[in-house]
């Protein structure tokens, strides 16, 4: 099975994602799927994609999330992995989709990480990942408060569908999103 290719997927995405913020939180999540994919020895293509896509339907249809990106996924030919991945990351929230594959696990894994990660670059003096270290994220985990929108509760479940110590991978999602700082507004001034 091949991937759809990346311009596919940005073109799909930015038909139905308008806001700056959604399109960089898409563009983080991709850079972190590739770097794992890589990092695995698995499909870079494929995992990207699914990262690039994988909120494809929220901005439109935040009510029928998971469930209307199977439609426009389908509706296009788009590979069933891709879909079941895509709509594997809502698992326990708005899909009964358990993530299976290592792909999904890596998916449901960092989606909500990245925002985490992206939030504490925010507050930082630079507002750049290079000053993110693991232990500024994990200081701004346990301030419930902070970022209060990310569920740290899908992160430490995820991470432990991984077979991930949460350090670790909380360190993977920070190196994968320096790849695209400049992207998304973290790279300082």
């Amino acid at each position: 099975m091949t991937a759809p290719t990346r311009e596919e997927a940005c073109a799909l995405l930015t038909e139905f994602t308008k806001t700056e913020r959604a399109l960089n939180h898409a563009l983080a999540v991709e850079a972190v799927m590739r770097r794992m994919a890589r990092t695995r020895g698995q499909d870079e293509q494929m995992w990207a994609v699914v990262g690039l896509i994988h909120d494809l339907d929220y901005e439109r249809f935040p009510d029928q999330h998971c469930v209307k990106v199977r439609e426009i996924l389908a509706e296009r030919g788009w590979p069933e992995p891709i879909i079941r991945a895509v709509v594997s990351h809502g698992w326990g929230i708005c899909s009964d989709v358990e993530p299976v594959s290592e792909m999904e696990k890596a998916l449901y894994a960092v989606d909500e990480l990245t925002g985490l990660v992206a939030a504490t670059a925010l507050v930082r003096p630079s507002k750049s990942l290079q000053e993110v270290t693991v232990k500024s994220v994990r200081k701004k985990w346990k301030d419930k408060s902070f970022a209060a929108g990310v569920d740290r509760d899908v992160i430490a479940r995820g991470a432990e569908m991984l077979g991930a110590d949460l350090g670790d991978l909380i360190a993977e999602v920070i190196e994968g999103m320096k790849d695209v700082a400049g992207e998304i507004g973290l790279a300082g001034p």
